[in-house]
């Protein structure tokens, strides 16, 4: 399968093409397909058919198919997608109380407009940073925008979705914030020092047992002295 990105409406040529391996397959019968809807309208040559298409919105997006059929059956497969959006996969980690910036791209290709979503359950809330100025702030250039997050607190850990819209469709990014509190770092320097302060009660505690263990043993020396005498 090939896949095509395309933003905007465009008139495209699709062909089914045979190798010279296939050149000895004869009688074939061959079908495009867009999903499961045949298209009749082929161009043919001996050794090729093809299709011309207009892509004029979302609605022609999608799966197209070239099935020959004969001795054996040869399909070519070609998806029509809107541009991706590149996000980041691993988790963006920050603070209570820091600021985090949350950044979506889309190479090579400039979506009309940007919209960032925050996941609240099952629905997605638009941000607006022009109502929430002191809290977000968005900067939409060419083909990247950028979500700046203020005063993080654990209400802003969850999901975040950058979407772009091009004139044939939508693409969304996916983005993960984890909001940690600063006691977090510290936890294994704090285990570290309570062991250490444990240890140190305990030599304590043994020195001052020790030392009435040798107080006792003196007195105890001196009591059978005096009784000798």
């Amino acid at each position: 399968q090939k896949n095509i990105t395309l933003d905007s409406a465009t008139r495209i040529e699709l062909s089914c093409r045979l190798d010279n391996k296939y050149s000895h397959l004869k009688s074939l019968q061959v079908t495009w397909k867009r999903g499961n809807e045949i298209i009749s309208h082929i161009n043919k040559t001996e050794t090729s058919w093809s299709i011309q298409l207009s892509i004029l919105d979302s609605s022609k997006l999608g799966s197209y198919s070239c099935t020959l059929k004969g001795l054996t059956l040869l399909t070519f497969s070609y998806l029509f997608i809107v541009p991706k959006i590149e996000d980041k996969e691993k988790p963006i980690i920050s603070y209570e109380g820091d600021t985090t910036v949350l950044i979506c791209k889309s190479s090579g290709y400039t979506p009309i407009a940007w919209t960032w979503y925050m996941t609240n359950g099952s629905e997605q809330i638009a941000i607006d940073d022009s109502l929430l100025a002191d809290k977000y702030g968005i900067d939409r250039s060419a083909n990247v925008t950028h979500l700046k997050i203020l005063k993080l607190t654990k209400e802003d850990d969850g999901v975040y979705w950058c979407e772009a819209a091009f004139e044939l469709g939508k693409s969304k990014g996916k983005l993960v914030l984890k909001v940690l509190s600063f006691m977090v770092p510290l936890k294994p320097f704090l285990a570290i020092v309570a062991e250490a302060v444990t240890l140190v009660t305990v030599v304590f505690l043994y020195e001052i047992y020790s030392k009435k263990k040798e107080k006792r043993a003196e007195d105890e020396k001196e009591f059978d002295q005096v009784v000798q005498l």
